[in-house]
């Protein structure tokens, strides 16, 4: 599977999406600018010793992402108010998860241009504004994984 972050803000977040990763095998795809400095110690310690187990890679904005992806990539978008929920579609291993910064989400014009890959993870209580990102990556990947029955496993 590929994590993708766009824009991320906050360096906890950052860290523990990437010791996701490299626990999942995923790959990490962190798109520019970044809410802080990849040396950052919060970033580190978050990721603890994980760094060097994890497949990642840096793009400079979105339309770099975009040109580097393989033909035919299959991207999910996670946001509110997707038309699907998460564990309604059917994932496959290559495909990209994507999730935008913490503050703002994914940017309207690229949710509209793919509405039918915009999803969505149920919230109960219409007081609670969001979910933490980290959390939010760790249950679409984990449905993901799932429905391919945790292929890797050890």
């Amino acid at each position: 599977m590929n994590i993708v972050l766009l824009e991320p803000e906050i360096p906890p977040n950052t860290g523990n999406v990437a010791r996701l990763c490299a626990a999942t095998k995923s790959t990490l795809h962190l798109i520019e600018p970044f809410g802080f400095k990849l040396d950052d110690t919060q970033l580190k310690r978050a990721g603890m010793d994980y760094w060097q187990h994890v497949a990642w890679h840096r793009w400079k904005n979105w339309t770099a992402f975009g040109e580097g992806l393989p033909a035919g990539a299959q991207l999910w978008f996670v946001e509110s108010d997707g038309p699907q929920l998460y564990s309604d579609v059917k994932f496959s291993a290559d495909d990209y998860l994507v999730f935008g910064r913490e503050t703002a989400g994914l940017p309207k014009k690229i949710l509209e241009k793919d509405r039918a890959h915009w999803l969505r993870i149920p919230m109960f209580n219409a007081e609670a504004r969001s979910l933490n990102l980290s959390n939010c990556v760790a249950l679409v990947l984990f449905e993901a994984l799932r429905q391919q029955g945790f292929a890797g496993e050890l």
